[in-house]
């Protein structure tokens, strides 16, 4: 696999290469003793129905300065909503960038970058008029005319477009991703719905039959052909999950697939060579697709097993017949020797493996699992986090080093000892892990996004009180569930951030592999022919287990079984979504 460098990396050093509309604004002034002259390099990277990406360097032309403020006012209803390598705020259309401790001096001719994405509707025209520490830069050289409506997809051969036979470094730079029509229309039907019934959701290929399809759902050559459509003449991304292994979710019940513990046989040949033998057809060969490889498995071969405190019987089994790590090594070879496949593996969350003695086993759990029947770090592309749960992106109201009257934020009841707060530090966390076991120093991740925001009126706005560490943590923190092991359609759970690409230094991407509005597992017990169990974790009125602490679920009352339409929870992401609707 041909890698030559990680756009989210490359964000974060203010190097991307524009896909879609720019500026470029020279100017000089005088004023006082420092005289500043800038010339600020305006690119939007990626844009799609209601969002765009941003890449902006600032240089000096002036004399050197300690410190910059870079300021522009836009035309339309622009709305920044995530910024890196600045502090970035904004008052109605004015935006105002500051420099940071590490990228603030600039000598003379010195430059520096930093990126942001936002959201938009209408046109997303390209400010005209900056200001360098409060003078515009409007000088002798006048501003390239931005276009007053930048195109919906990238140009036909966009310059992020590697060279034929190699794949592109991060698959979600420059492209659109698809929209699951079927997913779509069951969004938009519910009221509300179509603010986001356009947002890109990962197929899920949950059992053989999905394969195929059927008279009443698509099967993975209908959706295949579908995102040619929507391809148009840019980039696509199709998100598929590869998630059938013998013995499924061996913790829990709510998953449970149709192949027993030992039929790895089935698994090969009529889930994971079907697949492979339809993604390898010639005709999907211009369609950049992402696989996320057996969500909620891998891990609980670390922490569920015989002498965890959460170990089950099933969780030995599976760990003694090797066939979550023989499924995995499996597809990722077969996948991963398809040119344009990009493989993800599923890591877990930090609720689950933040603690330190999960975190590196799991991490050597990953490279074992990528290097079987045949396979090689070279087929593993990058991770996926929380797509199994509902772990806040960013906890903004303290930090895992912060201390309460001498007590660590550690020893808080919420956090109770993990080495993370929040899934933003844990994928970065892993993602350094990983690459000095050897995997890809390009890897990349992803981070579902799509049930973690937790709005509503429930969401703090500052940090807690500081009487104790748990009253500091509780009252501050973004994620409102009882108990960090609560997984199961949570009460208060809301719309996260909204699918983007290379939000972060290391993260491809924000995804929303799970659909929001399907069911997490039922209530109480359904019987159906998909081979799901009952888990109690999913019925509100449970009192805990030792994985959530003896708590109570928090579960939505009424819920279908896995992978059905769940209104009510569907109607809660919305209520509770942040960035709000």
């Amino acid at each position: 696999m041909s890698r030559t460098s990680r756009t989210a990396l490359l964000a974060a050093l203010g190097l991307i290469t524009a896909t879609g509309a720019t500026a470029t604004v020279f100017g000089t002034a005088t004023a006082g003793a420092a005289t500043p002259g800038c010339k600020v390099d305006y690119q939007i990277t990626n844009q799609w129905n209601t969002g765009f990406g941003t890449s902006v360097t600032v240089t000096n032309t002036g004399d050197p300065v300690a410190a910059w403020t870079l300021e522009w006012t836009y035309a339309g209803n622009q709305q920044v909503t995530q910024g890196w390598n600045a502090t970035i705020t904004q008052s109605g259309a004015a935006v105002t960038a500051k420099s940071l401790s590490y990228n603030g001096t600039l000598a003379t001719g010195g430059s520096a970058s930093f990126g942001f994405n936002g959201s938009y509707s209408g046109t997303n025209a390209v400010p005209a008029t900056f200001k360098l520490n409060g003078v515009v830069c409007n000088g002798a050289t006048e501003p390239t005319t931005p276009p007053t409506t930048p195109p919906t997809t990238p140009p036909t051969t966009p310059p992020t477009t590697p060279p034929a036979g190699t794949k592109a470094d991060n698959p979600y730079a420059g492209a659109k991703v698809y929209v699951n029509p079927e997913w779509s229309a069951k969004a938009a039907a519910e009221p509300g719905g179509s603010k986001i019934s356009n947002q890109p959701t990962g197929v899920w290929l949950d059992r053989i039959a999905a394969v195929n399809g059927s008279s009443t759902s698509m099967g993975l050559r209908a959706h295949l052909d579908e995102a040619l459509k929507q391809k148009g003449s840019g980039e696509l991304v199709v998100q598929l999950v590869i998630y059938n292994l013998p013995g499924r979710d061996c913790a829990a019940l709510a998953s449970n697939g149709e192949l027993g513990p030992t039929e790895i046989g089935r698994y090969k040949t009529e889930y994971i060579d079907p697949i492979a033998a339809i993604l390898a057809d010639s005709k999907y060969a211009g369609l950049r697709i992402v696989t996320t490889v057996e969500i909620d498995s891998l891990p609980n071969l670390v922490t569920n097993v015989s002498g965890r405190p959460t170990a089950t019987a099933n969780c030995d089994v599976m760990k003694a017949n090797g066939n979550y790590i023989t499924g995995v090594g499996y597809a990722l070879k077969k996948l991963g020797a398809i040119g344009n496949v990009y493989n993800y593996v599923d890591a877990g969350h930090h609720g689950w493996l933040g603690w330190d003695d999960n975190f590196g086993a799991s991490a050597e759990l990953f490279k074992q699992a990528a290097t079987a029947e045949g396979s090689t770090v070279a087929n593993v592309h990058g991770f996926i986090v929380n797509t199994a749960n509902y772990s806040a992106l960013k906890e903004d109201h303290f930090t895992i080093n912060d201390s309460v009257n001498g007590v660590s934020v550690r020893q808080s009841k919420w956090v109770d000892w993990n080495r993370y707060t929040d899934e933003l530090s844990y994928a970065q966390a892993m993602r350094t892990k990983l690459v000095s076991l050897g995997f890809d120093s390009n890897l990349g991740m992803l981070i579902d996004t799509s049930r973690n925001g937790w709005g509503g009126t429930a969401r703090p706005t500052a940090a807690g009180p500081t009487t104790t560490v748990d009253t500091y943590v509780n009252g501050g923190k973004y994620d409102r569930r009882i108990h960090l092991g609560n997984w199961c359609n949570q009460s208060g759970a809301g719309l996260g951030e909204r699918p983007q690409a290379a939000p972060a230094a290391g993260i491809d991407a924000y995804v929303w592999v799970k659909p929001p509005g399907e069911s997490d597992g039922a209530s109480k017990e359904i019987p159906n022919n998909e081979g799901k169990g009952f888990d109690r974790m999913c019925d509100p009125t449970y009192t805990g287990n030792a994985r959530n602490g003896n708590s109570m679920s928090g579960a939505l009352p009424d819920a279908p079984i896995s992978g059905q339409w769940f209104s009510a929870q569907f109607q809660e992401l919305l209520k509770n979504a942040h960035p709000a609707l």
